[in-house]
């Protein structure tokens, strides 16, 4: 089986986007919104731990999703994504 993907990092990093897509579009019968806030601040923390090459290249595999996608709802958390998870700064 040939792997789609041109690195382990670049699997690994769709993996989590979409685990954190899944998480942040569960209804509360699907997982308990506390818990929900938990996952998605701890993750945006982590984020924070990274070094400025490693955000720079999380920022640029999000936005070849965001890019590819084709369902409108993904294209925007994807788009939002690096406000959102603070991989940028606040634009507004």
């Amino acid at each position: 089986m040939t792997s789609s993907y041109p690195s382990l990092t670049h699997a690994l990093g769709e993996a989590l986007v979409d685990v954190l897509w899944f998480i942040d579009g569960s209804e509360d019968e699907q997982m308990a919104p506390d818990d929900a806030v938990k996952v998605l601040e701890g993750v945006a923390r982590l984020f924070g731990t990274l070094s400025n090459d490693q955000q720079q290249e999380l920022l640029a595999l999000v936005g070849e999703m965001a890019v590819a996608e084709t369902d409108p709802a993904r294209r925007t958390f994807l788009e939002e994504f690096p406000e959102g998870f603070g991989l940028i700064a606040d634009v507004s």
